[in-house]
């Protein structure tokens, strides 16, 4: 497992260090990518610090604008995709992540009145993420709440829980936002998803939540391995089953909250990403979940990258590309399961 691990992860983190590097260089500056490369080494502590060959400007595109921009984007798109995989380990579901079951807009609705109507820039940037893990906790208790029949729990009524939760409260996001017209277009562009207007104060907000909630994962993967074969036998293999699940479920919960804070409502990161890295390297949570970081990472940062770029100067919001790409997979998704139970019928 560990030479697996390295494997794959050695060449996921090269990929996506490259995809940064890359990106940095695709905008409407045009920078070349050897001054990019040559700007990024410049910035290391131990360069001399004599006069470069680069316009102040170009240096401030690289590592102001972009640079964080990008950096964010690996953040977030890591949360949803660790949020993904947790989800789908704890409950079984291979349709389940933040998005399908109404957790990001749960969050979104405790982000959106603190955003709407300013009181972060009174109590502090940090009470936004807090907030919004408030309400996507309580999202996640009513969605389970109304799946639930006779003690038991199916896909089909789990997710349609979700789409019914995240139906409703996408419309109290939309009325909080109407009832301020004086940030309305700010706030529909961050409720379709964005991270423009980013800079690294949000990479700082958001680092600690990652750094703290990856390795909680982590030491939970082989508990999600053991999941698999339901909650009685993970319970006689030795697993707390109880705490297990409300320790991985407040993590995810608390992942997605902080990534909707800062970018809004991003969707099928969670489903996408953790989907394709279990068909690469199949179904271990022990290379699922670091590679699920890693891949979500990689891909919010093109799918940003195309965001900025397809239509520049016009930005494209960044849910509507995730929307793009997530949406058929997730049909695709939700049509094999209907095969997969029919033929098991």
């Amino acid at each position: 497992m560990r030479k697996k691990l390295f494997l794959y992860g050695g060449a996921a983190m090269l990929l996506l260090l490259a995809s940064i590097v890359v990106s940095l260089s695709i905008g409407s500056a045009g920078l070349p990518l050897r001054d990019v490369w040559g700007i990024l080494i410049h910035q290391l502590p131990w360069m001399p610090s004599a006069d470069t060959k680069w316009d102040a400007s170009d240096i401030v595109i690289v590592t102001q604008l972009r640079l964080s921009r990008i950096i964010l984007g690996v953040l977030v798109g890591a949360c949803l995709a660790l949020a993904g995989a947790g989800f789908q380990g704890v409950l079984r579901n291979p349709l389940a992540d933040p998005f399908t079951l109404g957790v990001a807009s749960g969050c979104s609705v405790g982000a959106a009145f603190m955003i709407v109507f300013g009181l972060q820039a009174v109590l502090g940037l940090w009470t936004v993420p807090l907030v919004a893990f408030v309400t996507g906790m309580a999202t996640l208790l009513a969605v389970f709440g109304l799946s639930r029949a006779r003690g038991g729990m199916n896909v089909e009524t789990l997710i349609l829980s979700g789409v019914i939760v995240q139906a409703f409260l996408g419309a109290v996001v939309s009325f909080i936002v109407m009832m301020s017209q004086d940030v309305v277009n700010a706030a529909m562009f961050w409720l379709m998803g964005s991270l423009s207007a980013r800079s690294w104060e949000h990479v700082r907000l958001i680092a600690p939540f990652l750094i703290i909630g990856l390795p909680v994962m982590i030491r939970y993967a082989q508990h999600l391995n053991l999941f698999v074969f339901g909650e009685r036998h993970a319970a006689h293999l030795g697993v707390n089953v109880e705490r297990t699940k409300l320790i991985v479920l407040v993590t995810c919960t608390l992942l997605t909250a902080v990534a909707v804070s800062i970018a809004g409502v991003v969707g099928f990161v969670g489903l996408v990403v953790p989907h394709l890295i279990r068909l690469l390297v199949g179904p271990d949570y022990r290379i699922i979940v670091p590679l699920s970081a890693l891949g979500g990472g990689f891909y919010m940062v093109w799918a940003d990258t195309l965001a900025r770029t397809v239509l520049s100067p016009k930005e494209i919001a960044l849910g509507i590309v995730t929307a793009f790409i997530g949406a058929p997979f997730f049909a695709y998704l939700l049509y094999r399961h209907k095969v997969q139970q029919g033929g098991a019928a």
